[in-house]
């Protein structure tokens, strides 16, 4: 059967449709669904996509967090149901307090727009669940709010319970420990600044993020 999977729109998303046709790509079938909804549907997963959930205003993701439908992702979320932040949508999990941490401006406050290499610390996760720890993938990005902060009891933590799922090679912005990607304890809830929509095609230059959603859907 066909994973399906439901990308939330909220306004000022802007990689809603590159995430649906990057599911659909590799094998799943993805969907939109309105920041309104008070349902999720008949769904086997969620994104969270990049963009400027209303405008970025106040704090970033702040807003997006008392949207109808994140009370249903959280349920989803607490129930085992995979859940991914994608940017914007990293930026929305931590303000639903669905993963720790914050994501501050990057240092040296540039707009980055670029390939990264990570580095893959735990496949405990429903995203990195088809790759190995300690392979390297590139996958871009694209942010001026990505340095991931916590405090050095949240560190420690996400070190002790593997739920470091990326790490820069060379770390762009700043970031705590020089993380891309964390998950909650069991792995199913997991955000991310790099964009695996925008490396899942010959033609974007990496497919490396299409293993990544491989691995969202189940598919080896």
């Amino acid at each position: 059967m066909t994973a399906r999977v439901g990308v939330v729109v909220f306004p000022g998303s802007n990689c809603e449709h590159d995430v649906v046709e990057a599911i659909d790509a590799v094998g799943g079938s993805g969907e939109l669904l309105w920041h309104k909804d008070n349902s999720l549907g008949d769904v086997d997963a969620v994104v969270l996509p990049g963009g400027f959930a209303h405008g970025d205003y106040l704090r970033t993701g702040a807003m997006a967090r008392f949207s109808p439908i994140m009370d249903a992702v959280a349920r989803f979320a607490q129930d085992g149901g995979p859940v991914v932040g994608i940017c914007n949508g990293f930026q929305i999990l931590t303000e639903a307090q669905l993963l720790p941490g914050a994501l501050y401006k990057n240092q040296g406050l540039k707009f980055l727009c670029e390939p990264a290499v990570l580095r893959v610390e735990s496949t405990g996760s429903v995203l990195t669940q088809g790759l190995s720890v300690g392979d390297e993938i590139n996958v871009p990005i694209n942010h001026f709010e990505g340095n991931f902060i916590c405090s050095e009891q949240v560190l420690s933590q996400l070190r002790d319970k593997n739920q470091i799922v990326l790490t820069y090679r060379d770390n762009p912005n700043g970031a705590t420990a020089d993380i891309a990607g964390i998950c909650n304890e069991n792995g199913n809830v997991v955000g991310l600044m790099p964009h695996p929509e925008r490396a899942a095609h010959p033609l974007l230059g990496s497919t490396d993020g299409a293993q990544m959603l491989k691995g969202l859907i189940g598919i080896d």
